[in-house]
């Protein structure tokens, strides 16, 4: 008899411990960007030097993160950096007169799983600029090192071009070839995308979109290069 009382307590434990499952980590959420606001001129930092400023980065807090990442281009040189943070602002020094772009990462002590935010674009205003050139145009396919394979012969070129005001571009000049210094490929176009791109298997391309306003202000993408299969 006492072996029996002893075995039902047990079972009992045994079902009740078994039942339950553990409760699934919750991923952090992206963080909603606030400032400096999407293709603004930024005017808000404070100064340094004729050169400098320091600037604000703001955002709202995401669930479930107790971190961000704030990364931070420079669209002129594609020179990046990254500073971490438990808050939701952070102040940066950075170039005048200079577009940059950024992004905040969501991160949890409690997983490894990320959330990006959404990147947004700011000119950090400068000394007597009246008027701002385009954001440098960004290249979409082909990417930089990417291999492709074309069983046509041709490719196709695209990229995105934006300002502070989209209406002020009026045109893309496009450079392309084997070496890296490609010749002008094609002159002042309004599409942002070249069709029907003649390649050889086997070569190394190199490209780059030079991005015009109305003002006759321009900005490079930087050169970027493609291997065809």
């Amino acid at each position: 008899m006492r072996e029996k009382l002893l075995v039902i307590p047990l079972l009992f434990l045994l079902i009740a411990c078994g039942g339950k499952k553990n409760n699934p980590v919750p991923n952090p959420t992206m963080a909603a960007l606030t400032l400096p606001t999407q293709n603004a001129v930024c005017t808000t930092g404070t100064i340094i030097s004729n050169t400098q400023s320091s600037i604000t980065f703001m955002w709202n807090a995401a669930d479930n993160a107790n971190s961000y990442d704030l990364y931070i281009k420079n669209l002129l040189t594609a020179a990046t950096s990254t500073q971490t943070t438990t808050d939701t602002k952070l102040t940066v020094i950075l170039s005048r007169n200079t577009p940059y772009s950024w992004y905040i990462i969501s991160k949890s002590n409690r997983t490894t799983v990320t959330a990006q935010s959404a990147t947004w674009k700011f000119y950090n205003s400068g000394p007597g600029v009246v008027t701002y050139a385009p954001y440098p145009a960004e290249i979409t396919s082909p990417t930089y090192g990417q291999s492709i394979a074309s069983t046509t012969g041709a490719i196709n070129l695209t990229w995105t071009g934006s300002a502070i005001d989209n209406n002020t571009i009026t045109n893309y000049d496009v450079y392309f070839g084997t070496t890296k210094t490609p010749a002008i490929f094609k002159n002042a176009i309004s599409d942002s995308f070249v069709n029907g791109v003649s390649v050889i298997s086997g070569t190394t391309y190199y490209w780059r979109v030079i991005t015009r306003d109305v003002n006759g202000n321009t900005s490079d993408s930087g050169l970027y290069q493609f291997a065809v299969k």
